[in-house]
């Protein structure tokens, strides 16, 4: 029996890995985060499988559903939005089934911050203007902050800055970001990123909080940062005509040119 924690992307249901949906198919047992999860991935379940939404109940009760897997020998499909490496409270459930004897594996999935960026149509990292996605958050009920990981210290860098859970702190956000930034930095705000009624609100850090509509919480993204809105930026040298690299050679001192030629 073995435990399958699974990211289910950031909302779609198309952008579930082929290795999640094949491990959800398989697992006789589906534990998800009802909340956040849609139904339309539920529909890769067995048609007997037993589906808990986990969203009404306690740590716990989660791991007390799993041990009752266990004890049958069922394998259990642990479905939670997005990506599983950031703020999925999958590190507290590991450390328990590790302390249970319980297997389990990790499939990642699609995070919400790539899901924002995609519905903006932007690259978060260009050359000459940021090279850096700092994923962070402000402090709420949940999870206070570490006392080095404040907004003014990443906002010292210059890196575009991907908030999470953080739209009720708008207004703590912008004032702690002008400083570093600048009041017409380019800011979004990304709203059910990849769902049906995803929204969209682009403007400045100086702006962003009287463009936003009445009820675009919770499940909101804030991205700041020059790279969003830059029209003037360097070319990678990735594709320049003269980059030697492995599979395009430039000269014949290049470090690739024998290896290319060997290779052919």
């Amino acid at each position: 029996m073995t435990v399958h924690f699974i990211g289910a992307g950031p909302g779609a249901p198309d952008l579930l890995t082929l290795r999640g949906r094949d491990l959800i198919a398989a697992c006789p047992v589906c534990l998800y985060a009802g909340s956040l999860v849609p139904k339309a991935v539920l529909a890769h379940c067995p048609a007997d499988a037993r589906i808990v939404n986990t969203a009404p109940l306690d740590l716990d009760a989660i791991m007390a559903e799993i041990a009752a897997a266990h004890a049958d020998g069922h394998d259990v499909a642990r479905l939670h939005s997005g990506d599983l490496s950031i703020w999925s409270a999958m590190g507290e459930q590991l450390r328990r089934l590790e302390a249970m004897r319980i297997p389990f594996t990790v499939t990642p999935g699609v995070p919400s911050f790539a899901a924002g960026a995609a519905a903006l149509g932007v690259e978060l990292t260009l050359p000459g203007v940021a090279q850096s996605v700092v994923l962070t958050r402000t402090p709420g009920r949940a999870s206070s902050m570490p006392p080095g990981e404040t907004l003014a210290a990443f906002g010292a860098t210059g890196a575009t800055l991907a908030l999470h859970l953080s739209i009720q702190n708008l207004a703590q956000v912008i004032a702690d970001l002008v400083p570093h930034y600048g009041a017409d930095c380019p800011t979004a705000v990304v709203w059910r990123a990849s769902w049906p009624d995803q929204r969209i609100v682009r403007a400045t850090l100086a702006t962003i909080q009287a463009a936003l509509p009445q009820g675009m919480e919770r499940t909101a993204l804030i991205l700041v940062g020059r790279a969003l809105g830059a029209a003037q930026f360097d070319e990678s040298r990735l594709y320049a005509p003269d980059y030697d690299r492995r599979y395009r050679p430039q000269s014949a001192g290049s470090p690739w040119a024998e290896w290319s030629e060997g290779d052919d």
